[in-house]
């Protein structure tokens, strides 16, 4: 009795068929892990530098010398420091509390903080309350254009003055 070896031709359509679609799998998996890939490193060296900003400057101009009379302080509150002009000098005073960072004002015998009662003089010494220190002084420069700058990054000596 012969044996037929030969298989089915029906047989031998699932196979191909099946060989086809593993074929395909496979390439559609390569391309899968392959575009990941290039996706990962693209995001990578994308978001290594962060977008973010962390603040606004250091170094800002305020205006030029003739915008603060002689004799006044001038609290400029988004920048939080105190102009003092007395006579043809300029300081700039910091407004932040040395306590906790609260904003101070402005008050008759030098600044008051509204938080928690510290008191400074006119020249930022600690008059009261529970400031551990003065308050800072900024430098401050004439820019070549005729306008004055605060550094915020750079604190000089209490009593310090720009002559304009």
């Amino acid at each position: 009795m012969p044996v037929n070896l030969r298989r089915s031709s029906g047989a031998n359509t699932e196979q191909g068929e099946g060989g086809h679609r593993r074929a395909f799998l496979g390439w559609l998996t390569s391309v899968g892990l392959f575009g990941s890939a290039v996706l990962s490193a693209f995001s990578n060296f994308v978001f290594i530098k962060p977008r973010a900003t962390y603040g606004a400057p250091q170094r800002f101009s305020i205006g030029k010398p003739e915008d603060f009379p002689a004799g006044t302080r001038i609290a400029i509150e988004s920048r939080r420091i105190c102009v003092v002009r007395e006579g043809e000098k300029l300081a700039a005073i910091s407004t932040t509390c040395t306590h906790l960072g609260c904003i101070i004002g402005i008050s008759d015998t030098g600044f008051a903080c509204p938080c928690h009662g510290s008191r400074f003089d006119q020249d930022g010494n600690v008059t009261g309350g529970p400031a551990p220190r003065p308050l800072p002084w900024y430098k401050v420069s004439l820019a070549p254009n005729g306008e004055v700058e605060v550094d915020k990054d750079v604190e000089i000596e209490p009593g310090s003055y720009l002559n304009v």
